[in-house]
């Protein structure tokens, strides 16, 4: 079942309970407030039968009522009974006084419903009860009637048919019933017309995500407005960017390690194939070649497993550190990879939060590169300076510089400037550095022209310890 389907189900059941509830309740109270309404009009009656009692003189004869039958006789003659009300006169034991023949409810000629009056206990009380016979369901009041001048037992009674005045009530709500019906049916299809509407991102988002395939990440579902699904769809059109970009990378990468790898075999199999299994010489030049591009391969598959775990969070383990002693530390290892006049520009005597291995493979291979594009004697410096929430650490050479057109793409994958060759590393050194810095919350910044050398700088942000924990 589809998700439209089953947000219309629930609107139409939720709607349909709505409509239950609100018609049981008021059918409820409608049943009642009819029920207290035939009360209230049978005490009416009785009151007033009482009122001609108590004032004992006949209108018509302007006599005292001498017979309890002659009183019933006068109530019943000035009682105009409702609709669904009937009355009769029981002298006796015996049916002796009926309604008019305008009287459409005749209870004397429901047998039952005398012989169950009838057996009602001989008290001086008004009973007021329901009955039910085969016939119908009457609301009843009886009145006892005895005058001290007449022997005679006689009872006046009125009732109700109570099912014909609740018919009347079912009659409406069989109407609403109808009415509700109709509603469900206009709910059900503008529910229908909206959920498809409102569900139109996910159904966007379903079939992008089934037209999507490996060679074509290129789709995109249309965003508009600023709800929830609207936020859905630009989450899922950031997902597919993200995911594009991490294929291109992955493919790019496979490229361009397949073909930093395929000139080292190739090499290596080229003077294997044609070395001089007899000359000593050709044997050990074709052995040094092979070793050296050996060793080639290796350093790249060491960068490329550094670079792979640069997305790990363990990748780098901050802890506090002397920024001072840092820079001392790495100026000393720097000064073995060449022979350069090395200096320290600044030095940092403030704690930050560092990955000791880490920030120190990244400073030293920014070194190695300012060696390896400076002439020997000439100067490079280190420095370090920590100010405005930011630490910065660079290495300054005099080298040939970077030109303009290059300093962006040193920092991909396998990407050299015009001024280096293959043989001068994997061309993994600097986008390492990149990943450091960045795991350090931080990034890299180059400042270089051609003929006036190159300086990089890591920048680190907002990563200082607390004092007491820069120790």
């Amino acid at each position: 079942m589809s998700v439209r389907t089953r947000v219309l189900a629930a609107v139409v059941s939720l709607s349909a309970l709505g409509l239950a509830v609100a018609g049981g309740v008021a059918f409820g109270l409608q049943r009642g407030e009819i029920s207290q309404n035939i009360d209230d009009s049978l005490r009416r009656s009785v009151e007033e039968f009482n009122t001609l009692a108590e004032i004992g003189i006949d209108p018509e004869t302007g006599r005292e009522f001498t017979e309890a039958a002659q009183l019933v006789r006068t109530a019943m003659a000035r009682t105009a009974p409702a609709v669904n009300e009937g009355m009769v006169g029981i002298v006796d034991g015996r049916v002796q006084l009926a309604a008019n023949s305008s009287v459409p409810l005749r209870l004397e000629q429901d047998h039952e419903l005398i012989d169950r009056i009838l057996s009602m206990p001989q008290t001086d009380r008004i009973v007021l009860t329901s009955v039910e016979t085969e016939q119908r369901m009457y609301r009843v009041v009886a009145v006892p009637v005895q005058l001290s001048s007449d022997p005679a037992q006689s009872t006046f009674v009125l009732a109700f048919d109570y099912d014909a005045e609740m018919a009347q009530l079912g009659g409406i709500f069989r109407a609403y019933m109808l009415i509700g019906l109709a509603a469900l049916v206009l709910i059900a299809g503008v529910g229908w017309l909206v959920a498809g509407r409102l569900l139109a991102p996910v159904r966007l988002l379903r079939e992008t995500a089934q037209n999507i395939t490996e060679t074509d990440l290129s789709r995109r579902i249309p965003v508009t407005g600023n709800d929830d699904l609207s936020e859905l769809s630009r989450t899922f059109n950031e997902m597919l960017d993200r995911l594009q970009s991490s294929i291109t990378a992955q493919r790019q990468l496979l490229d361009d390690v397949g073909h930093e790898l395929r000139t080292p075999i190739t090499i290596v199999q080229g003077h294997l194939e044609l070395q001089d299994v007899q000359d000593p010489q050709d044997v050990e030049s074709a052995r040094s070649i092979a070793m050296d591009e050996l060793d080639r391969m290796r350093l790249l598959v060491d960068d490329l497993v550094t670079l792979a775990a640069a997305d790990r969070p363990e990748f780098a383990r901050l802890r506090p550190l002397e920024v001072g002693q840092l820079t001392d530390d790495v100026l000393d290892k720097a000064r073995t990879l060449g022979d350069r006049c090395w200096t320290v520009d600044a030095r940092a005597e403030e704690g930050w939060l560092l990955d000791p291995k880490r920030i120190t493979q990244a400073w030293l291979q920014l070194a190695a590169n300012a060696v390896k594009f400076s002439a020997p004697g000439s100067q490079i410096a280190l420095g370090s300076r920590a100010a405005h929430g930011q630490l910065r650490l660079w290495v300054r050479d005099e080298g040939a510089g970077i030109a303009p057109e290059d300093q962006q793409r040193i920092f991909e994958r396998f990407r050299r400037g015009s001024n280096s060759t293959r043989a001068e590393g994997s061309g993994l050194g600097l986008p390492i550095v990149s990943a450091i810095a960045a795991a350090h919350g931080g990034q890299v910044e180059l400042a270089s022209a051609p003929g006036h050398g190159s300086t990089f700088t890591i920048v680190i942000t907002d990563q200082q310890p607390e004092q007491e924990d820069a120790i």
